[in-house]
């Protein structure tokens, strides 16, 4: 893992602002699920761009989004734009194609989706735009693997800086870009440019960081654009409710804290919607009971 370089000055340590993925409300109407949050008293949303939630594809996305963000305001709730859908662009391809597919054609058609998601997020206000490289394709040297990871991202960091929107890249267990490690070496690759960030995933740092994920979020402080956080045990890549896996949270939520980190805390939880409104409400009750003493619990959204 890279170093993290010294800072020029000591952060302010910030409240930590909670948030959940619609990725793990998928049962519910973007709306409905927007409304529960605000109410259960989270301060933003992790909103995954698929058919049911703000399809990127369907026509008239600008005037949805405009409504989209209308309500955002209204609730009260910042926003992390999410490129994680399934199987928005091929029925038939878990999270393809991507950005490493063999196909130029396919290739493009994710990095044009990406570039769709910087739009929406400009449009939203939101903090970042998150997207991962994908799993390399079988007989593909590593070395074009990065080659077309960097080629396929460089259009869509255009994009970002000309939008004022971070591209926070997610080090995904079973990628190509699957460590910090890999992150560093991507950000080098593309000569280091200010709008790419790090989506940092507390689950993962567990899964397969060499160092506990308190110490991954201290090392990751200076490109950290978002965070998702959900529990997982080693070696195991399991997005599972709090208190179901091995990770002491308290350490985490202090570091993020202490780093002055700014954006959103994401919970996520993609392949338990079918308990969403319940999960929802007991993450945020554990998640704040986790918090550092005397830190001042996040404000929420409004009421509805």
């Amino acid at each position: 893992m890279s170093p993290t370089p010294a800072p020029t000055s000591t952060p302010t340590p910030a409240p930590v602002r909670f948030g959940y993925g619609t990725n793990g409300l998928t049962d519910l109407r973007l709306d409905d699920a927007l409304a529960l949050l605000a109410g259960l008293g989270y301060d933003g949303v992790g909103l995954t761009l698929d058919h049911m939630h703000l399809d990127p594809l369907a026509p008239g996305l600008a005037a949805r989004t405009g409504q989209v963000a209308r309500r955002l305001s209204r609730l009260g709730l910042g926003v992390t734009v999410e490129t994680g859908a399934r199987y928005v662009l091929d029925p038939r391809r878990k999270h393809g194609p991507s950005l490493l597919d063999p196909d130029p054609e396919g290739r493009a058609a994710r990095t044009g989706l990406l570039l769709t998601a910087v739009r929406v997020a400009a449009d939203l206000g939101a903090h970042a735009v998150h997207c991962f490289s994908g799993v390399t394709p079988a007989d593909t040297p590593p070395g074009t693997a990065w080659q077309r990871l960097t080629e396929s991202l460089a259009p869509v960091i255009d994009a970002a800086a000309t939008a004022g929107v971070p591209l926070a890249v997610e080090p995904e267990p079973g990628h190509l870009l699957a460590t910090l490690t890999d992150f560093h070496h991507l950000r080098r690759a593309l000569g280091d440019p200010s709008p790419l960030g790090l989506t940092l995933d507390i689950g993962h740092c567990q899964c397969l960081e060499p160092s506990p994920p308190a110490d991954c979020v201290r090392e990751a402080a200076p490109w950290l654009r978002h965070v998702q956080i959900e529990d997982m045990r080693r070696g195991v890549h399991e997005h599972l409710p709090f208190g179901e896996g091995e990770i002491d949270f308290p350490p985490v939520l202090e570091a993020l804290a202490a780093i002055g980190y700014q954006g959103l805390t994401v919970v996520e939880l993609p392949r338990h919607s079918h308990a969403g409104p319940d999960l929802a409400a007991r993450s945020l009750d554990f998640l704040r009971a986790a918090l550092p003493t005397g830190q001042a619990l996040p404000t929420g959204g409004a009421r509805c």
